[in-house]
């Protein structure tokens, strides 16, 4: 049974979503991040103490693309992943990675600033330029959209997993304004099936 630690709207729903998309079993394991002291279990997989983290039989990974890359090689073939030799894979790589190195991650300084800072420190540089270096990067996926339903082509991929994570990261938590192209896209992905089988499977057992 492959586990996959994290849960809720982590970077984890990532990787249950490829599952979905996939139909492979698992289980999610919640990790609450603002917890005093973490489960044993979960640091045993990962011991620098952030999610996602997967484990699967003896394998153990974090990194949610790399974890994505990993079952898709692993359990595929799968349309989830266009081959090298298809005329979409070079579009593919680039959003797949994108939507972490280029995008989910510059809004971790916004999201720990507004969210955790002490108020003083809310408003900080480094929280504004990555604002500013998003928003310029998002122009890569406005263009692609402009002439295509979905980041590799006409098919849905991995790398719309990874985009739409990183959009909705942005626009639920820190501000950001999305145009019509890119509602519309999250309108199209979040609307999967396999997207809303992930979201419940990853709030099971959570108090809200």
């Amino acid at each position: 049974m492959i586990t996959i630690w994290g849960g809720q709207t982590s970077r984890s729903i990532r990787v249950v979503w490829l599952l979905e998309e996939m139909g492979l079993p698992y289980r999610v394991r919640q990790v609450d991040m603002l917890a005093a002291e973490q489960d044993p279990a979960f640091l045993a997989v990962n011991p620098a103490d952030y999610i996602p983290a997967m484990q699967d039989g003896d394998v153990a990974m974090v990194e949610s693309i790399a974890i994505m890359e990993y079952l898709m090689a692993r359990y595929g073939p799968t349309l989830l992943a266009p081959a090298p030799h298809d005329p979409s894979f070079p579009a593919y790589q680039q959003f797949l990675h994108l939507g972490e190195a280029g995008l989910a991650t510059l809004m971790m300084p916004v999201v720990v600033s507004r969210l955790v800072a002490p108020e003083a420190a809310r408003e900080n540089w480094g929280a504004t330029w990555c604002l500013h270096s998003f928003q310029k990067r998002l122009k890569l996926v406005s263009r692609r959209l402009a002439s295509s339903p979905y980041l590799a082509g006409v098919a849905f991929t991995a790398a719309d997993i990874s985009v739409t994570y990183a959009l909705d990261l942005a626009q639920r938590n820190c501000g950001i304004t999305l145009g019509d192209a890119e509602q519309a896209y999250l309108a199209r992905t979040m609307g999967r099936g396999a997207y809303q089988s992930a979201m419940e499977r990853s709030h099971q057992g959570v108090n809200t």
